[in-house]
């Protein structure tokens, strides 16, 4: 490390990069720690949707948030203003602030921004209003619709909340917007442009709207997630948010913050091949372009979270740009997909998922693939199968790759 890096800039002459805060709701709780705890318990979050004209889907399990009251965190007006999805950003983003102790006033506000993702934004308020105008036949709908389901809803909410003053933005990607945006996030601190950058994701597409269109690519399971394994037969949605403080590196340990880790790389790559189909090699690209943008050594990575959607397609494609990318180490390290636990996040799955990668680097224990029942030799790594395990990892690595073909990888170390 003292080779890497001098002060607060990379060999390079970057700036570093310090998570500094930590916030999320999902299917496994409604913090962060409780989030740690199922992780550690390998219990799952995925259950019996609960909402209107479910009995008319054919895939009626997800990764629903559960014992979540908006009457008790926001007031009636806001209620009216708020998708489900930027509720989720909101409260994951008042913990992830909480714990980093800023404030955003004077300049700090100014050399500050938000960059979110979110595949779909405001979906709860397209399907309530699909209906009030195709289903019951009014003409009017509520004035607020529109900066309702805006995808830049939540990052425009947060700035207002924080008083966040310079870039706002919401990035689209598919179920790479999270990776995506927690990506430009990295980059706006490294480069320079940006002290603090509120960044993660959200998604809030459990409703029948937005499960009847999923259910249309025939991917989705009707029973359970089970990544990697043999007899897997799809993957499960989720919701929910996760949102992460990125802050200079020099800023962080001069007000003496609480390091969670250190964000030291990343990659970004289009297979340019098919809409739907994922490529191997596109994947090893980014996974591959992660590491040398970290300066690190395959050999120094000892867990990656993956985006182990739990479909074949994804499954055997993830294994085999591992297995190309990292040679014989890839027998070495180990790799989970969290998702058989919380679903599906889609836009926001990659915010919730780099909390995996925290656990690891600040707890020693890696999150399980569960679900796990017969091995697929065509997936033939450490899958970390039903349980957690505890080891040391100093660097990890976090996949994401999106229809469209496109693949956005993370790298961590540990402080």
């Amino acid at each position: 490390m003292i080779g890497r890096a001098i002060m607060g800039k990379a060999a390079s002459g970057r700036h570093r990069v310090a998570i500094t805060g930590a916030g999320t709701i999902n299917a496994l709780g409604l913090d962060v720690p409780a989030t740690f705890a199922a992780m550690r318990e390998g219990r799952s979050g995925i259950g019996p949707l609960d909402f209107r004209d479910v009995d008319r889907l054919t895939i009626r399990i997800g990764g629903q948030v559960r014992n979540f009251v908006p009457e008790d965190h926001f007031n009636r007006q806001q209620i009216v203003l708020y998708d489900k999805f930027t509720q989720f950003t909101l409260l994951a983003a008042r913990q992830a602030v909480e714990q980093s102790g800023l404030i955003f006033d004077g300049e700090l506000g100014l050399m500050s921004g938000v960059v979110l993702g979110t595949a779909a934004g405001g979906v709860n308020t397209w399907d309530e209003n699909y209906r009030t105008v195709y289903e019951e036949g009014k003409n009017r709908v509520h004035p607020f619709v529109v900066p309702k389901l805006m995808n830049n809803a939540a990052a425009s909410h947060l700035s207002m909340e924080f008083g966040i003053l310079g870039p706002s933005f919401t990035v689209a990607t598919a179920c790479a917007s999270s990776n995506h945006a927690m990506g430009l996030a990295f980059n706006m601190i490294r480069s320079g442009s940006s002290t603090v950058v509120l960044t993660g994701g959200s998604e809030s597409m459990l409703c029948f709207g937005g499960v009847k269109a999923w259910e249309g690519l025939r991917v989705m399971t009707k029973d359970a997630c089970r990544p990697f394994s043999a007899t897997r037969n799809g993957m499960v949605q989720g919701e929910g948010a996760g949102v992460f403080v990125f802050e200079d590196w020099d800023h962080a340990v001069a007000r003496g913050a609480d390091i969670l880790a250190e964000v030291v790389g990343f990659a970004m790559t289009s297979d340019a091949q098919d809409i739907v189909m994922p490529s191997a090699i596109g994947a090893q690209r980014a996974i591959s372009g992660a590491m040398h943008d970290a300066r690190m050594n395959p050999e120094e990575v000892g867990y990656i979270n993956a985006h182990g959607t739990g479909t074949a397609a994804n499954d055997k494609t993830e294994c085999a740009a591992v297995a190309n990318a990292f040679g014989p180490h890839a027998d070495r390290l180990m790799i989970s997909s969290t998702k058989s636990m919380h679903g599906h996040l889609i836009g926001g799955t990659g915010a919730v998922e780099l909390l995996a990668c925290l656990m690891a680097l600040r707890e020693g224990v890696i999150a399980p693939t569960i679900g796990y029942e017969e091995p697929d030799p065509e997936c033939a790594l450490d899958v970390v199968p039903n349980e957690a395990r505890e080891a040391r990892v100093d660097a990890v690595l976090s996949n994401a790759f999106a229809f469209g073909g496109l693949n956005a990888v993370l790298a961590l170390r540990r402080v």
